[in-house]
């Protein structure tokens, strides 16, 4: 995959950063640090700049975090409700469960979204409960683009940094995705533990 990635790059130049950086956000599996970083290191080899790059990769960004959020609004919360009123029972959800996601996502959503734009994962995911929740759109337009600048500046800072070690700081990049992978797993399992609990209780 990488080999795909850097033969579009050294071809597409910015347009190649930031369509591979829109796919990314729909495709959370491909691996943003190796579009960001080589993308820095072919500053130093070809005519483009750090800023070029930074803007090519931060408006990819938005345009896949904007799809998927249109995807989170189609599906909206009302819409979910009504799947879990059918097949939530196989998982033991309610509709309820549904409504209080959506009350905690209005109350910290804004700080969800900037945060988990530094995420690897979630960062992409994000956006839909954004969309499913109704959030300000122009608030959520907003904050992705401060989160995604921030995350495209450090990584193409980085590689047109290190040069030809670019690859080594993916490295590093994949040390940091794991840990993040695993906290993320691990918090998704305290969080089903803590709602089979609270559910076992209130049945009681």
């Amino acid at each position: 995959m990488e080999a795909w990635i850097t033969e579009i790059m050294d071809r597409f130049g910015y347009f190649g950063v930031g369509f591979l950086i829109a796919i990314e956000n729909l495709f959370p599996p491909i691996p943003s640090e190796v579009i960001l970083t080589f993308g820095g290191f072919m500053t130093a080899r070809t005519s483009m700049t750090v800023v070029g790059v930074i803007i090519a990769a931060t408006l990819g960004s938005v345009i896949g975090a904007v799809i998927l959020y249109y995807i989170g609004a189609w599906l909206n919360a009302e819409r979910l409700e009504r799947i879990v009123a059918r097949w939530g029972h196989i998982l033991r959800l309610k509709p309820e469960d549904v409504r209080k996601a959506d009350a905690w996502f209005d109350r910290y959503g804004p700080w969800a979204v900037l945060l988990c734009r530094l995420v690897p994962l979630v960062r992409s995911l994000i956006s839909i409960p954004a969309g499913m929740s109704g959030m300000s759109f122009p608030l959520f337009l907003l904050l992705t683009t401060i989160g995604s600048l921030i995350w495209n500046t450090v990584l193409v800072s980085v590689g047109a940094s290190v040069g030809e070690s670019w690859e080594t700081i993916v490295g590093y990049m994949d040390i940091y995705s794991n840990i993040a992978y695993a906290l993320i797993a691990l918090g998704v399992l305290a969080g089903a533990f803590w709602f089979y609990r609270s559910r076992r209780k209130a049945g009681r």
